[in-house]
């Protein structure tokens, strides 16, 4: 079994548990109460310039915990500061240590657009993030059949969220485009079976994305000269998480990968 299958399993068992508890015609009551809070996430990941999606980013299973000490409103103020396009949220409790806690506070802490970053396997999880305030949710192909992708991603525009369709392999980009013809593709140059990373899969797979698409280049981004040569082939926007997290100075460190000078402001981290 590989990470990810072990991740999906958890996640259906963490879910049946959710359901018990909240079930899901109760959920959708509170759907109403996030209206009027408008952050477009496809329109922020698209405007001149290469975009940042900063994460936020417990821990993982490959690099245990990552931030100890800081709290979720120091990071995400941080990466205001420091000229973040849009944030992701990563909301898995076992593997990553998250949660819709997070989510929910980094809306209150800030005014960018929000993703929340999860294994989404079921519509429950989908009514959860328009509730918890997200803005945008994350569908990966290698996670779901197809009919499990179309009806995802139908349920997402049906409560106005954008949503980001992860690939990491030509047949994964293939189903993507041929199930929902997804607007925003993300290139997870991790693979999730090993976790290995090779930046070289976004080089790879990008000439296979029609114009008029959205392009994310995920994992293993550390320098500004890789932002230049991705958004010099096209790639609109780029996410980055753990080294983020691990920098002294999370703003300064965003605002350098941005060609900046550096982050508006000073806040404290641990």
């Amino acid at each position: 079994m590989s990470v990810l299958d072990r991740i999906v399993e958890v996640t259906q068992k963490e879910l049946r548990r959710r359901r018990r508890e909240v079930p899901l015609e109760e959920l959708e009551r509170h759907l109403a109460a996030r209206e009027g809070d408008d952050r477009p996430f496809s329109e922020a990941l698209t405007r001149p310039g290469i975009s940042v999606i900063a994460e936020h980013k417990r821990a993982s299973p490959s690099a245990g915990e990552i931030r100890a000490g800081s709290t979720v409103e120091e990071i995400v103020n941080a990466y205001e500061r420091g000229g973040a396009a849009a944030l992701s949220i990563l909301t898995e409790g076992p593997h990553f240590g998250g949660s819709l806690d997070d989510l929910r506070a980094a809306k209150a802490a800030c005014r960018l657009p929000i993703l929340r970053k999860d294994f989404i396997v079921d519509r429950y999880q989908i009514v959860e993030s328009a509730v918890a305030g997200a803005d945008a949710i994350l569908l990966i192909v290698a996670a779901l059949d197809e009919r499990d992708l179309e009806s995802l991603y139908i349920d997402a525009a049906r409560l106005d969220l954008d949503v980001l369709v992860e690939v990491h392999d030509e047949d994964e980009l293939k189903t993507a485009l041929a199930v929902v013809d997804a607007d925003i593709i993300g290139i997870n140059n991790r693979n999730l079976t090993d976790f290995t990373v090779d930046v070289e899969r976004t080089y790879e797979l990008l000439a296979d994305v029609p114009t008029g698409k959205t392009v994310v280049s995920e994992s293993g981004l550390h320098h500004r000269e890789q932002l230049e040569d991705l958004e010099r082939v096209g790639v609109d926007a780029v996410l980055v998480g753990e080294s983020l997290m691990r920098a002294p100075r999370p703003d300064e460190a965003l605002a350098t990968l941005l060609g900046r000078r550096g982050g508006e402001g000073h806040g404290d981290f641990v």
